[in-house]
């Protein structure tokens, strides 16, 4: 009877020991299931909108580089945020700032204005500024390349009087540059939604000077203007941005005769008259 129960005993504790494996696999088994449920589950939905891809200050003319697309979560996005797929950067292109716009900020309609709208001039002119718009063509406008942001100088291309007083001398003309690196802050350019071909403007807007803007008045009733596109990087060798904002304009001029060798370079005159050098009976003029 005793050698019974210890057998009973014995089969009694390696039942419970096997269920209790059992038991502990199962539970394993189970665990590694919702870990990965866990981790197949799919991560919050996300949207990307539009943010400052550096930082924008007041008044800046923005570029499509100056944008760029981030990845924002679908609950924390703004109503005003422009999202991916509504509108591009390029569509910006010529857009103000309103107000400063840090690094990583979305962009929304409150916080840029668009070329045409109320307050865009106010929001790019800088302190002291005036806004002008002279007429440009396919060739004074640099075939549609001048676009907001981008600094000019302006260029006059006219007719000199002729001098002399006999009728023998003919009319000659010449082009200088009256006004160095302007800003341009609008052009009237547009895209043709149809070939996707760039449509010269007819109009510039540019930021100057009151001084600045009577030369250009002026200079607009004497001949052509044409701009000159400048490069980002300054050159020591160029009048300053300071002697452009004072005014000046002691620039470069060319005459017609530097171009065509057939043509006779205008008499020197001084005070407006021309200087002729009287020897014994012969004449220099």
């Amino acid at each position: 009877m005793r050698a019974r129960t210890l057998i009973l005993f014995a089969v009694a504790l390696i039942l419970a020991g096997g269920t209790a494996v059992l038991v502990r696999s199962f539970l394993a088994e189970k665990n590694v299931e919702a870990e990965a449920k866990a981790l197949a589950k799919p991560a919050a939905m996300q949207k990307s909108v539009l943010v400052a891809r550096g930082a924008i200050a007041r008044g800046q003319i923005l570029k499509p580089q100056d944008l760029s697309w981030q990845a924002w979560p679908e609950g924390e996005i703004n109503k005003n945020y422009i999202q991916s797929g509504t509108r591009t950067p390029d569509s910006f292109a010529g857009w103000v700032a309103r107000d400063p716009i840090a690094a990583g900020d979305p962009i929304s309609d409150a916080k840029i204005v668009s070329p045409g709208s109320r307050g865009f001039l106010a929001a790019v002119l800088r302190p002291g500024m005036r806004a002008i718009s002279v007429p440009v063509t396919a060739t004074s406008g640099i075939s549609g390349f001048v676009f907001p942001g981008d600094q000019v100088d302006i260029l006059i291309t006219h007719q000199l009087p002729a001098v002399g007083g006999n009728g023998g001398e003919l009319e000659h003309k010449a082009s200088e540059t009256v006004l160095h690196d302007v800003r341009v802050i609008g052009v009237d350019q547009k895209l043709d939604s149809k070939n996707g071909e760039a449509l010269v403007a007819h109009t510039a807007t540019l930021e100057v000077t009151p001084k600045q803007s009577e030369i250009i008045a002026v200079a607009a009733e004497m001949g052509k203007l044409s701009l000159s596109l400048r490069s980002l990087a300054p050159s020591p060798t160029e009048n300053s941005t300071a002697d452009a904002a004072a005014g000046d304009n002691q620039g470069t001029f060319t005459l017609d005769s530097e171009v065509s060798q057939l043509l006779r370079r205008p008499p020197e005159t001084k005070g407006g008259l021309t200087i002729t050098v009287l020897r014994g009976s012969g004449r220099a003029g």
